[in-house]
């Protein structure tokens, strides 16, 4: 009989807690909502039957994989259509001038580019931080802010302003460092040096008393070769690795913190899109995301053997933390007087800071479990 009644009572506690705890969390509402899912629901429009050829026009050569990534989102496009919405790609030069991409599309004379943003930093500085700035977003940070904190309004909002429509389509990672023979791993060993990099970088450097130069891509070689230039940077090992830097140079000066996440977009001349049916336009959408995804997997799994080759020739020589703190520093007081001179580089860098800062609790939270082998864990390497 004692035993039923303590059976009995426990049953009873447990009921009550399970009670509490119950009215407890029907006090919560669900944690996140899929906000695509309400306008899914009841789908208004139907099937398209046109046909459209469109032409795409982009910065990069057929040799680079930035190429590869334009390409792949314009095959994704005619698969998921069935060939309705045919995009074919042109690389650089073949229809108008690298640099010209941009104007090209905006006034309509060709209705699709692909890019980097930061090449539009004459157009203007909002430009730089939608494709990345030092020591800015990582590639999780990238597509967190893009596709949850209102990161691609903003850019919306900005290539808008000249006539076009803009979607996220490459996410490439962090780039390499710089190539070189000079060794240098403290602030003072960059001065003086000749080096190529592009964006805010390039003005960093300058200030740090480096004469940095943005030039092209395919005269880094000759120059590196000939003296022109100590160094040069240029984007993520296996873009980096079939340019040949490791042929002519010792070392790479690491980490590339001019770049942590380098992020590409696809973007329409605003009157074309706006002639798509909605169907396409939503497969256009999906397929951009595809790329995004696609493109940042395929290219750090080529990362990891382009690493491989390289430093058969190269050293990966890394800055000492208190050079890289002062770069951050540097760095941090160059965008500060950016976002004093420019609205738009304003809004878009303050959205980015405080989504970093919002995400910090969660990234310290998880640090230490960094998925190195175990062989190089076991020796105290854990972040």
């Amino acid at each position: 009989m004692k035993r039923n009644w303590l059976v009995a009572l426990a049953m009873l506690v447990t009921f009550a807690l399970l009670t509490v705890t119950g009215a407890q969390a029907a006090k919560r509402e669900k944690f996140g909502v899929d906000s695509r899912h309400e306008s899914s629901t009841r789908v208004k429009f139907k099937p398209s039957d046109e046909k459209f050829r469109w032409k795409m026009t982009m910065p990069w050569s057929k040799g680079l994989l930035f190429y590869d990534i334009a390409v792949h989102f314009c095959d994704s496009v005619r698969l998921a259509t069935a060939g309705r919405l045919d995009i074919k790609p042109f690389s650089a030069g073949e229809i108008v001038p690298a640099m010209q991409t941009f104007d090209a599309v905006s006034k309509g004379s060709v209705q699709v580019g692909h890019d980097w943003a930061g090449y539009w930093k004459g157009k203007d500085e909002g430009f730089v931080p939608l494709g990345d700035m030092p020591f800015g977003l990582d590639s999780e940070g990238y597509n967190i802010w893009l596709y949850e904190r209102g990161g691609l309004e903003l850019a919306q909002e900005l290539y808008g302003n000249f006539n076009l429509q803009v979607l996220p389509c490459g996410q490439t990672g962090q780039d390499m460092g710089i190539f070189s023979n000079k060794r240098a791993t403290k602030m003072d060993d960059f001065k003086g040096m000749k080096v190529r990099t592009v964006g805010w970088y390039m003005d960093i450097l300058n200030r740090l008393g480096a004469a940095a130069t943005p030039m092209p891509g395919g005269e880094i070689y000759l120059a590196l070769e000939r003296g022109v230039l100590d160094g040069a940077e240029f984007s993520a090992p296996a873009i980096t690795y079939p340019m040949g830097f490791d042929d002519i140079t010792k070392y790479v000066l690491s980490p590339g913190v001019h770049q942590p996440g380098s992020q590409c977009y696809v973007f329409f001349n605003k009157d074309a899109w706006n002639e798509l049916p909605e169907d396409l336009q939503e497969i256009v959408k999906i397929c951009a995301k595809e790329t995004q995804l696609w493109s940042y997997n395929w290219i750090q799994n080529l990362n990891s053997q382009a690493m491989a080759k390289l430093t058969e020739k190269v050293e990966i020589v890394q800055m000492d933390p208190e050079t890289l703190i002062e770069f951050n520093n540097v760095s941090q007081k160059y965008i500060n007087e950016i976002k004093e001179k420019n609205p738009n580089a304003k809004k878009i860098i303050e959205s980015q800071e405080a989504f970093k800062k919002d995400f910090e609790n969660w990234r310290n939270a998880r640090a230490n479990v960094t998925p190195w082998s175990h062989e190089t864990y076991a020796t105290g390497r854990t972040n």
